[in-house]
């Protein structure tokens, strides 16, 4: 399947290692968590760290967002930061969600993002980027719960999101991490990796 309405946004420009000039493909990390040590932010970390040549990797912060108030849109009395998180979210090319799951379904503060930058109606700015999820939790399921009720959103939203890999990381302890936030075995790793590599792959076939 191929979604050629998508755009590139970003007009960074690098030199590839054989010195070809090319565009960087810039992808918003969204956490699902407001925690300062919170596992959600520690796998983004992650993610930047093995983000690929083309490409950018950047958090871009949620917790800053009134809770959304279609009054703001209808009354002239739009936030700004309803004005700059809407601003960014048009700039990127593609998301990744990275989430825990609050009682089987995604934290309040996501879903209040997905809605802030999704109105007012006819200006939803997710619209056609595409999309992966990855949910976290301590207990064995991986937040499985907030992962499908955030990918009915996404849905909806017109976000083609990654089907395969899924990414479920359950039993997640403090001690998967270092004392740096990195993944601290090869075995944790390499799957994170694996997941990267299939949604850069996923993400050129579908901006060809």
């Amino acid at each position: 399947m191929k979604f050629s309405q998508n755009k590139i946004k970003s007009l960074t420009l690098v030199k590839t290692k054989t010195n070809k000039i090319m565009t960087q493909k810039t992808i918003g990390l969204f956490i699902g968590s407001l925690r300062k040590e919170a596992n959600s932010r520690k796998i983004a970390k992650n993610l930047i760290k093995m983000t690929p040549e083309g490409f950018i990797f950047k958090i871009i912060e949620i917790g800053q967002l009134e809770f959304y108030n279609q009054d703001f849109d209808d009354h002239n009395q739009v936030p700004d930061s309803y004005t700059a998180f809407r601003k960014e979210v048009s700039e990127l090319d593609g998301l990744i969600f990275i989430t825990p799951e609050y009682n089987r379904s995604m934290p309040a503060v996501l879903k209040n993002a997905l809605d802030v930058a999704s109105r007012p109606f006819g200006k939803n700015v997710w619209d056609n980027k595409p999309g992966a999820i990855i949910s976290s939790s301590t207990g064995a399921i991986g937040g499985f719960g907030a992962n499908h009720h955030l990918r009915q959103s996404l849905t909806f939203l017109n976000i083609p999101t990654m089907q395969q890999p899924e990414i479920y990381l359950g039993q997640l302890k403090p001690d998967v991490f270092d004392e740096n936030g990195y993944f601290n075995n090869e075995k944790t790793t390499s799957f994170i990796q694996n997941f990267v590599d299939a949604y850069v792959k996923w993400f050129e076939q579908l901006t060809k």
